[in-house]
């Protein structure tokens, strides 16, 4: 009993081994009080981005295809069992903490025969001896976490659920996004199908009048065939543009946890993507890094591999069990109850790899290594983050530097086109000039519409940097295949 109570103060007063977890220091980013990432009188400003970035657009089909992604989508729901994983093991590291006990109880039936190595009179009468027992105990033991080991390893579970809830919003970002970029992809390309149909039929128009002038003596077969042509190159362009269309529309529904022929309704009906009336807002990057799961997620990972470290260190030292046991048996039931039937036994177990430490002592630098390779990942993601944020800000601003000129091209090409069709019809141009200004207004219809597209793709790839999204999202559900 005194060893006893020496053990369980040496418990209550034993240390944690291994390095404690302390934060890493981040790069410097942009403060606020520069303006974070906007410029000024830029397409973005550096208000804090909103917890749900997509209502900026004030579409109500994005805004309810989105919900219904975060809802149903099956890589949100993986990563939520992983989630569910992480924390069931958290729980039974704790239960390391608690004793073990367990209940037994036996009946068994002996016979030994006269050849046996037992002695008594009636094996030496040459007859076998045949008994019956009954017994059943209660045994616990406990681990004195004298070395931080259960500390450890409780640290390093906490560290693993931390690391795998920020999976899961990590996931529900990039769902977020690209649930919105399938949407206005689909939007988009349904624009640039209708251009390429107007397209289409503006030079419809010219084949006819082509053909007319042709009967009338004023133009040749030529110039027939080459407005037809032309036609016919634009009329190529509207099929592609309609599968595209819907490959986006199958790719929306299964973002939604939906077979991929189930097509909503709203995106089927959409033919322009829908536009953002106000500046991004882009906050700055102290914002960015502590919104970022991914960056939440490698840093909680890093607190998991260095409380590793602290559980191979521990195996260094010896290892104190506590150890008892009750027992009652008997040759009958009735007799298994009796206090002559009572047993048990009660003290520790010490075990200590020593003086051969070669595998224990490789373990530990496995753990440091470990915990190198997650620092590591952690500076890692965290330039990654504010890499992805100023490239993506870099291509916005480009492509909405582009979009001004092309619709200013677009404008003027339509200008062109129509003085062209007018001076045609008077006989002041020929018609090789008509036919090249019906292509370079064709060429920069096309290049404006994709440039649209290009546009807010960009904006949906600068708010996927930005890492929101995932705020107040719901627990996903499985959704039955199938059903609308």
């Amino acid at each position: 009993m005194k060893k006893l109570l020496v053990l369980s103060a040496m418990s209550l007063s034993g240390c944690v081994v291994g390095p404690d977890y302390r934060p890493p220091v981040v790069p410097p980013t942009r403060p606020a009080s520069s303006g974070g990432f906007a410029e000024a009188g830029g397409p973005t400003s550096s208000q804090a981005l909103p917890t749900r970035w997509w209502q900026l657009y004030e579409d109500p089909a994005l805004d309810r295809l989105i919900s219904d992604a975060l809802a149903h989508n099956p890589d949100i729901r993986a990563a939520a069992g992983s989630l569910a994983q992480a924390r069931a093991i958290l729980s039974e590291q704790r239960g390391a903490r608690l004793p073990e006990t367990g209940l037994s109880s036996s009946a068994t039936y002996n016979r030994v025969s006269p050849g046996g190595s037992l002695a008594g009179s009636a094996i030496g009468a040459g007859r076998s001896v045949e008994t019956d027992y009954y017994s059943s105990g209660f045994d616990a033991s406990y681990e004195v976490d004298l070395f931080g080991g259960v500390t450890r390893a409780i640290e390093a579970a906490r560290g693993d659920v931390d690391a795998a809830a920020a999976q899961l919003d990590a996931a529900r970002v990039a769902i977020a996004a690209e649930t919105a970029r399938a949407y206005v992809q689909s939007c988009s390309i349904a624009a640039q199908r209708d251009v390429a149909g107007q397209t289409v039929e503006l030079q419809r128009e010219t084949l006819r009048l082509t053909r007319s002038l042709a009967d009338a003596g004023r133009g040749t077969e030529r110039d027939v065939r080459r407005a037809d042509v032309l036609l016919a190159q634009s009329e190529a362009t509207v099929p592609t543009f309609e599968a595209e269309r819907r490959a986006s529309l199958y790719a929306l529904a299964a973002l939604t946890g939906r077979a991929p022929e189930e097509i909503d309704a709203d995106a089927s009906r959409c033919t322009a993507p829908p536009p953002l009336h106000t500046p991004i807002p882009v906050g700055d990057g102290a914002a960015l890094l502590a919104r970022r799961p991914d960056v939440r997620s490698a840093e909680r990972g890093l607190a998991a591999d260095t409380a590793r470290v602290g559980i191979a260190v521990a195996d260094l030292y010896p290892s104190v069990r506590l150890l008892g046991s009750l027992g009652f048996g008997g040759t009958s039931p009735g007799n298994a109850f009796k206090p002559s039937g009572f047993s048990f036994s009660l003290g520790p177990l010490i075990s200590w790899n020593f003086p051969n430490q070669t595998v224990a002592r490789a373990r530990v630098r496995q753990a440091r290594a470990g915990a190198d390779i997650a620092l590591a990942r952690f500076d890692g993601t965290v330039l990654t983050a504010l890499r992805e944020v100023e490239q993506a800000l870099a291509r916005y601003r480009g492509e909405l530097e582009r979009n001004a000129v092309l619709r200013r091209a677009s404008r003027s090409s339509e200008e062109a086109a129509a003085l062209s069709k007018q001076r045609f019809d008077n006989g002041a141009d020929s018609f090789l000039l008509l036919i090249d200004a019906e292509r370079d207004r064709a060429n920069a219809r096309g290049e404006l519409a994709q440039s649209d597209r290009s546009v807010a793709e960009a904006q949906i790839s600068l708010f996927k940097a930005l890492g929101g999204g995932w705020e107040q999202a719901p627990w996903p559900q499985r959704r039955d295949l199938g059903s609308r």
